[in-house]
């Protein structure tokens, strides 16, 4: 087991308790996101077959381009893009899976971007 510091140990406790009431299904798919430092990724899951409806991720719409941060307007261009890839397949609606993170600063980003693109949760 690796050693973790409070900080994760607070983001697996809040993963855990909020992981147990979300539940994606074809019509209304869980949407999960996961942040790393240098990369955010997005996915559209079905739970009842435990498939992949679709994805979207900063490294793959930037991808042969020079380096960039991941800040704000960066994350929101995946929110579109994740929004846009849904709704091409008619689902509208997602249940926002944040994945233990804080609904501050590019979550919130991603979900309003994701929002104003035309997904309702």
């Amino acid at each position: 087991m690796f050693k973790t510091n409070w900080v994760n140990e607070r983001q697996l406790k809040r993963k855990k308790r909020v992981g147990k009431k979300l539940n994606g299904t074809a019509d209304k798919p869980r949407l999960s996101v996961f942040r790393s430092n240098k990369y955010i990724y997005v996915q559209a899951i079905d739970d009842v077959k435990g498939e992949t409806l679709a994805a979207s991720s900063s490294l793959a719409l930037f991808k042969g381009k020079k380096e960039t941060k991941l800040n704000k307007e960066v994350v929101a261009k995946v929110g579109a893009d994740i929004a846009k890839k849904l709704l091409d397949k008619n689902i509208t609606s997602v249940v926002f899976d944040r994945n233990g993170y804080l609904y501050t600063g590019k979550i919130q980003a991603l979900a309003d971007a994701a929002r104003d693109a035309g997904l309702k949760f």
